[in-house]
């Protein structure tokens, strides 16, 4: 199977130019890259908490499935880790509102640290 190079300006670029891209294709498949809460329009870290961050990791996500011809509702499998899971139920909160129904398989971890200071990353494999 052949291998397509997504990208998107709506979502952060790799940080500080690091070997890898926001997702790659073949065949339906979507695997994208951990997302934290940049914004692409600065480059910067988001303000606020966990809530403003899981949004703001989620606007990221759905811009790549967006460039890819997908959408949150084809995700398969997400990944979230988090600096503290004693924020998972406000990240929960976020998570169930933004992810459409029926919710795909998760897995959840607590990390010693995230890139650019986050205190949340998602990464997810969807459908085209």
């Amino acid at each position: 199977m052949s291998k397509e190079i997504i990208r998107t300006e709506n979502a952060p670029a790799p940080l500080g130019g690091a070997p890898y891209n926001q997702a790659t294709k073949s065949g339906n498949l979507i695997f994208l890259a951990g997302q934290i809460p940049i914004d692409p329009a600065t480059g910067v870290l988001v303000e606020g908490g966990i809530q403003e961050q899981t949004n703001k990791c989620f606007d990221n996500v759905a811009a790549i499935l967006e460039a890819a011809g997908s959408d949150l509702s084809k995700i398969l499998r997400a990944q979230v880790y988090m600096a503290d899971l004693g924020d998972f139920a406000a990240m929960n909160e976020v998570y169930a509102a933004r992810m459409p129904e029926p919710f795909p398989a998760r897995s959840t971890f607590q990390v010693a640290a995230l890139p650019a200071g986050a205190i949340v990353e998602i990464e997810v494999v969807a459908t085209v």
